[in-house]
């Protein structure tokens, strides 16, 4: 009896639709040598011939995301998720609690007590989804090394890999890709859960060479420099580099 019970169940799973999270394990796996566009201000220019686009996701429309994808371009949704901007819609959701310090040079940022998912989370799986509503393919979590800086918080590279994993996991759960932007001293620990990587200014700090455990692993990793002094990185990394302004308009250029 159990055989055939086991059986009846084997068909009807083979007719059924996929579950929600069957449908989740299935996101975007970008490869080595895409080439990318960065743009976090301005009037967003989808003209600029780049295979990825990577967008502020609260500042953007499901209209501009449908739009670059009948270009034939995959859209990258930018969340803070280490940080608290005190401009965005959703501020008031972050306690004082897990609000740290400054960051350095960026007005309205605070640091977050990452140990805190319990408060964390629901705001950025309500961010996540909201990229995943506006048909985003993967995120660009910003900020993902507050141990690394003066947050305010005691934080441990242990609390940092915990919250980067976990931060992976829900956009993972979500069928979207992600990003590690930064954080290189814990590259060869997060590659793993993590689908590329989003590095800002590795030439300026010499420090390209942390992020190859992502091009060893058929991962790409999206570079950017903001000064033509410090490009390009050499070719042997198989980098997608650009060069910026710190404005991050639509202004790019080779590097």
């Amino acid at each position: 009896m159990r055989r055939l019970l086991f059986t009846a169940l084997t068909a009807l799973a083979l007719v059924l639709p996929a579950t929600q999270a069957d449908a989740a394990s299935s996101w975007w796996k970008p490869t080595v040598g895409l080439s990318w566009q960065m743009q976090f201000s301005g009037k967003l220019d989808t003209s600029i011939d780049a295979q990825v686009y990577d967008i502020d996701g609260a500042d953007s429309t499901s209209a501009q995301v449908a739009a670059l994808h009948r270009a034939g371009r995959k859209v990258v949704c930018y969340v803070d998720a280490g940080s608290y901007e005190n401009w965005r819609a959703d501020a008031a959701k972050f306690p004082a609690a897990v609000r740290g310090k400054a960051l350095d040079g960026w007005a309205g940022e605070q640091w977050l007590d990452v140990r805190n998912w319990t408060a964390l989370q629901p705001i950025l799986s309500a961010r996540f989804r909201d990229c995943k509503a506006k048909g985003f393919d993967a995120v660009d979590p910003d900020n993902m090394d507050g141990y690394a800086n003066d947050s305010g918080f005691p934080l441990t590279a242990a609390d940092q890999l915990t919250f980067n994993r976990r931060v992976a996991d829900l956009a993972h759960g979500l069928g979207l890709a992600v990003g590690l932007k930064n954080d290189l001293e814990q590259v060869k620990a997060l590659q793993p859960a993590f689908d590329f990587a989003v590095n800002e200014s590795c030439s300026q700090y010499k420090e390209c060479g942390l992020l190859a455990p992502f091009i060893a692993a058929g991962k790409p990793v999206f570079h950017v420099e903001y000064s033509a002094a410090r490009c390009p990185t050499p070719a042997a990394l198989k980098f997608s580099n650009i060069r910026k302004k710190l404005a991050l308009d639509a202004f790019r250029a080779a590097c």
